[in-house]
Formats: structure tokens, sequence, C-alpha cells
């Protein structure tokens, strides 16, 4: 294994942690969030196109019988970041970050109930660890319990349970032969679709009106490296080292770089017990990748 190439799903990580900034931004200059959805898979069908290009040119094939797939994988994605951008404008964005990241128990459940998929008794305590911690970061042991936004919660787990659907239609497809870029490449395609007649382009208008060059940039950062990139690189990752490792690094680095961006731009503090409960979740979560990996 080439230890260089630990960088990529540790970056793909950093990326998705940041995207709070963006939507909170885009938010608060009036863009509404079918609009700021429609921005941000408009413009990443360059990037993944581009990536497609420069992989494999027969990844743009596909068949009738692979439609359907890409159809709930794009309303997975569509209702992730539906969820998850609600989720980011009302609770810190450590907090959103967790809730999503803690997707694979989700997918544990599901599979249990759905497929009668063993859950192991470490993989048991793995979740009942991160769901405390999921507990102590909401603050409901402490006075302050009032000031994380019962919605915002909600919509945080909301994200994470379309995610673990997506990654469960997303293998089911890979399965079927299809690489990721192409899942994602048409995913994007039918979700830009859908959104035309919800967006408003007035609001994009007015947005770059502000400082066309600045807001224009910022458009382009906002797609590509809150979301292209970081799908590419945790991707191109899989070529170098093994899934269970990738996951690992991308899904402590994710939580890791909310809590940094939150504390610095937000002044986003969490209490020592909050804390703990972000660092318990983690933990809990990259052992459960782990134990995975070994189980895979």
């Amino acid at each position: 294994m080439k230890k260089i190439y630990l960088i990529l799903p540790i970056l793909a990580g950093i990326m998705f942690g940041s995207s709070g900034i963006f939507v909170r931004t885009l938010t608060q200059n009036g863009i509404d969030q079918p609009t700021l959805l429609f921005l941000r898979f408009s413009i990443a069908i360059v990037p993944i196109l581009i990536a497609i290009l420069l992989t494999d040119r027969e990844l743009f094939k596909i068949e009738l019988k692979d439609i359907p797939l890409f159809l709930a994988c794009s309303l997975c994605i569509l209702g992730l970041n539906l969820c998850y951008n609600q989720s980011m404008n009302t609770v810190p964005l450590s907090l959103a970050a967790v809730l999503l990241s803690i997707a694979p128990i989700y997918v544990l459940v599901i599979a249990y109930f759905l497929f009668g998929e063993k859950i192991t008794s470490k993989k048991l305590v793995c979740m009942i660890l991160a769901i405390f911690g999921c507990i102590l970061m909401t603050g409901v042991l402490e006075s302050d319990l009032g000031s994380i936004s019962t919605f915002g919660i909600l919509s945080g787990i909301g994200a994470g349970l379309f995610w673990a659907f997506y990654l469960m239609a997303s293998k089911k497809s890979i399965e079927n032969g299809n690489h990721t870029f192409t899942i994602l490449f048409y995913s994007i395609i039918f979700i830009t679709i859908a959104l035309i007649p919800f967006s408003d382009f007035g609001q994009i208008s007015n947005f770059v009106s502000i400082n066309p060059a600045f807001t224009i940039m910022f458009l382009i950062l906002h797609s590509t490296f809150s979301f292209a990139l970081p799908y590419i690189f945790s991707t191109l990752s899989l070529k170098y080292i093994d899934s269970g490792t990738s996951s690992i690094l991308l899904s402590g680095a994710e939580p890791f770089a909310a809590l940094i961006f939150g504390f610095l731009i937000y002044a986003e503090i969490p209490t020592p017990l909050m804390f703990c409960g972000f660092i318990l979740t983690i933990i809990a979560m990259m052992m459960l990748s782990r134990n995975d990996t070994k189980t895979t």
C-alpha cells in the first residue's frame, strides 16, 4: 500500500466537512434550498465529466436496466443534501457532520431487518457508543438543550438515513457492473433536470451581481470543493488502499474538519461533555469501519 494515497480520503473528508461554510453563506445571501442544490449539482457535472474522460470513456455507457437504480441514487442524494443543508443551517457543523457519519449504523439495522444480516456483539457495542456520543453532543444532559434545534437534529438523522440508502443502492449498482463515477454522473444529471422547475434564477442573478468575479468563483468552489472533488478523491483512493481504510480516514476527517471550521468561522465551541460525545462517536464509527474491514 502506498502511504501517500492515504491523504486522498483525508482530503475528501476535509472537503466534505467544509460544506457548511458554503451552505450557510449562500443561505444568508438569499439562496433557497432548491436553488442552492441546483447550483451545486449543475456545476458538479463538469468535474465529474472531466474525471470520466481522464479515467475511461467507456464509463459513459449504461443500459436501460441501470436507470431505476440511478434514479434511486438520485433521490437518495437529493434527500441527503436537503436534510444535511437544513441540519448545517440549524445546528453546530460538528453535530451535523456526526449525525451524517453514523449512516453505517442505519445500514446495519436496515440490512438486519430486510436481509437478515447478522449484527455481531462488537458492532452492537460500536452502535451503542456512537448513539450515546450523539446524545451527548445534542446537549440533552446539559442545561443548554434549548440552544440545539430539534428540527436540525431530525434533519441530520434524515441525512444519515438517505446516505445509508444511497450506500445500499450504489453498492447494488456497482455489483451490476457500474463504476462509481458513472453512478454519480447520471445521478446528478437527473437531479439537475428535476430541480430546474423549482430553482429561482433571480436569486442566482442577485447573488452573482454582488461581486461577479468573487461570487462565480465561490459557486465553483462550493460545487467542486464540497461535492465533486471529495467523491473523486475517495473513489481514486480505492485503487491504492482498501475500502475499510478509506472509510475510516474519511469518517474521521469529515467531522473533525466540520468541528474546526465551526470553531474558527462561527465560534461554535462545544461544551466539554459535547466534545466528549464527539470524540466517542468518531472513535465508535472508526472501530465499526475497522470491524467491517476484518469481516469482509
